[in-house]
C-alpha cells in the first residue's frame, strides 16, 4: 500500500468517527456513574475494529517512526479543517449530570494531571517532570507499561508515591493488541491485575486509547482513563461527550451485591475518567501548536461549567533544559506556562488531585445515590 493510499484509508476512518460524534452529539447523555453504551461493543462494530487494528498494529513495527509521524501529521492537519464543531470543544458535553453534588471542598472544577510513559526516553524524564510539578505545587499520576520496552525501577515508583504522586498501569505491552480477542484479553487482564497488586496501582489506561468498556470489568481496579469527551484524532475516535467522570456498572452485578462490595472493586463496576483536554502529542507534535492557547481556552470552558479538566502529558515528548526539540518533541516551557496560568488564574478554586482520589470520590457518590 502506498503512503497516499494509507493516508486516504486513515482519513476515511477518522471522518466516519467524527461524523458519528456529530450524529450522537444531541442524543447522548452524560449522567455520571451510569454506563454509556460503548460504540464498539456491538458484534459487527467490535469485529470491524479488531480486524482493522490487527492489520494496522501488525504492520506498524515495519514502518519507520518518522514515516508514521509524517502520515499522522498530514492526516491531522487535514482533519482539523473539518472538525471545528466537535473539537476541541463539543457543545452539550458540559451539561451538569443529574444529582451531581459538586466537587469536594466546594471547588469550582477538578484539575487532573496524568502522564503515560511510553519509552526509555520518557522513563528517564519522569523525575524532571515530577520536579517541575512539585515546584509549582501540583500532583499527578504516572502510568507505566508493565511489559514494554523498559522496566520500571521500584525506586522510581516509591519516590513518586512518597512525593504524593500516583503510579498507574498503561496497557500491558502497548502494542495495540490488548483487545485483539476476548479470550486473549482475559489472560492479559490477569497479568495486569498482578502488576497492579505489585505496584499498588488503582487505575489503567490502554495504549492508543483503544478500549472495550465491557471487558474492563476483568480488571481489579478502581478506574479506567482510556476515553475522552471528544478527540477525532484517535484510532477509536468516538467520544463520550461529557466532561464529567461516570460510573460503569458490571452488567453481571446487582444493586444488592454492590452494597456489599468494596467501592474499589471492578466486580461491581468502575469509574471512567475521560480526558477532556487535548493530548500533548496531538497539539504540539501533530498540529505543531506553538503555545498552550488551546489548552487554556478549553480549560476556561471546563472551569465555567464545573467539570473535570484532565490532561495526558507524555514525558517522552517533553524537551527539558532549553535543549533543541526534535520533530517529536516540544518545549517543556509550554506545559509550565499552562500550569502557571491555572495556578494564577484559578488560585484556590480548583481541586488538583490524583485520578485515584477522583475515582474514590465518584464511587462514594455512586454508593450514596444507590443506597
Amino acid at each position: 500500500m502506498s503512503t497516499s493510499m494509507l493516508i486516504e484509508a486513515l482519513a476515511e476512518h477518522r471522518r466516519r468517527g467524527f461524523e458519528e460524534s456529530r450524529q450522537e452529539k444531541h442524543t447522548s447523555f452524560n449522567v455520571p456513574f451510569h454506563a454509556h453504551t460503548d460504540p464498539s461493543s456491538s458484534h459487527s462494530g467490535r469485529y470491524s475494529l479488531m480486524l482493522r487494528n490487527r492489520i494496522y498494529y501488525g504492520l506498524k513495527p515495519f514502518v519507520p517512526q518518522f514515516i508514521r509521524t509524517a502520515i499522522r501529521r498530514k492526516l491531522a492537519m487535514r482533519l482539523r479543517t473539518q472538525i471545528g464543531d466537535v473539537w476541541p470543544i463539543m457543545q452539550g458535553s458540559e451539561r451538569a449530570p443529574e444529582n451531581w453534588p459538586g466537587w469536594p471542598g466546594n471547588k469550582k472544577f477538578a484539575f487532573v494531571l496524568t502522564h503515560d510513559v511510553e519509552s526509555k526516553v520518557g522513563l528517564a524524564r519522569c523525575r524532571s517532570l515530577m520536579k517541575l510539578e512539585l515546584d509549582l505545587g501540583f500532583c499527578s499520576s504516572f502510568n507505566f507499561i508493565p511489559e514494554g520496552s523498559y522496566r520500571v525501577p521500584a525506586e522510581l515508583r516509591q519516590e513518586l508515591t512518597a512525593n504524593g504522586f500516583e503510579v498507574g498501569i498503561h496497557d500491558l505491552k502497548h502494542d495495540g493488541h490488548l483487545f485483539s480477542s476476548r479470550r486473549k484479553f482475559t489472560r492479559r487482564a490477569a497479568r495486569i491485575n498482578a502488576y497492579a497488586r505489585e505496584w499498588g496501582a488503582s487505575g489503567v489506561r490502554s495504549g492508543f486509547m483503544l478500549r472495550n468498556l465491557d471487558w474492563l470489568h476483568d480488571l481489579d481496579l478502581q478506574y479506567d482513563a482510556s476515553t475522552f469527551d471528544t478527540d477525532p484524532f484517535e484510532p477509536q475516535p468516538q467520544g463520550r461527550h461529557t466532561i464529567f467522570p461516570f460510573w460503569v456498572p458490571n452488567p453481571n452485578g446487582d444493586s444488592i451485591g454492590y452494597q456489599q462490595r468494596a467501592i474499589n472493586s471492578s466486580s461491581s463496576g468502575y469509574v471512567e475518567l475521560p480526558y477532556t483536554l487535548p493530548q500533548d502529542f496531538t497539539l504540539f507534535v501533530l498540529l505543531q501548536e506553538k503555545t498552550p492557547e488551546i489548552w487554556i481556552r478549553k480549560l476556561d470552558w471546563i472551569a465555567q461549567h464545573g467539570g473535570m479538566a484532565l490532561v495526558d502529558v507524555h514525558p517522552d515528548y517533553l524537551c527539558f533544559d532549553n535543549a533543541t526539540a526534535t520533530s517529536r518533541e516540544y518545549p517543556a516551557s509550554h506545559y509550565k506556562s499552562f500550569l502557571d496560568y491555572v495556578s494564577q488564574r484559578y488560585s484556590g478554586v480548583f481541586w488538583n488531585t490524583t485520578p485515584r482520589q477522583v475515582a474514590q470520590f465518584c464511587a462514594r457518590v455512586t454508593q450514596a445515590t444507590r443506597s
